[in-house]
């Protein structure tokens, strides 16, 4: 497989991965800059401590930018990334029916929940579209 090849397959599974990367570090300075204002709209105490999911996000962010932007994609770090986001996913629904979350706080959650199942299903589009290649290509 050529480089223009191998870059127009990868194409998908690195916009995939770097729009989730943007919104992984939007939602993690936002955590991080207004925890007082995300825990308010959830619906949780003041004293609710968010830092650590803000960080997390922004480490993965980082995570997936470095992946997205390697000369090849790590395929292994790809599918990772799939099955977080389907964790997260997960998490999110067993989250809605445990934590007290206010009507708003339980929209926001399945919203978030909803834009990272997109996520993990164009990043598995990406990586499906790569291995189909290499069968045929």
């Amino acid at each position: 497989m050529t480089n223009s090849q191998y870059a127009e397959c990868t194409c998908l599974l690195r916009k995939a991965l770097l729009a989730n990367a943007l919104f992984s570090t939007l939602s993690g300075l936002t955590v991080l800059v207004a925890q007082r204002w995300v825990s308010r709209i959830l619906g949780l105490s003041n004293d609710a401590n968010l830092w650590i999911l803000g960080v997390v996000l922004i480490v993965f962010a980082v995570s997936l930018t470095f992946n997205a932007r390697r000369q090849n994609v790590k395929m292994s770090d790809a599918w990772v990334a799939v099955s977080m986001d389907l964790a997260w996913v997960v998490g999110s629904a067993v989250l809605i029916f445990v934590v007290p979350f206010s009507t708003v706080g339980q929209w926001v959650v399945i919203l978030v929940a909803e834009t990272v199942l997109v996520f993990a299903l164009f990043q598995f589009l990406g990586i499906r579209r790569i291995q189909k290649s290499k069968r045929f290509g």
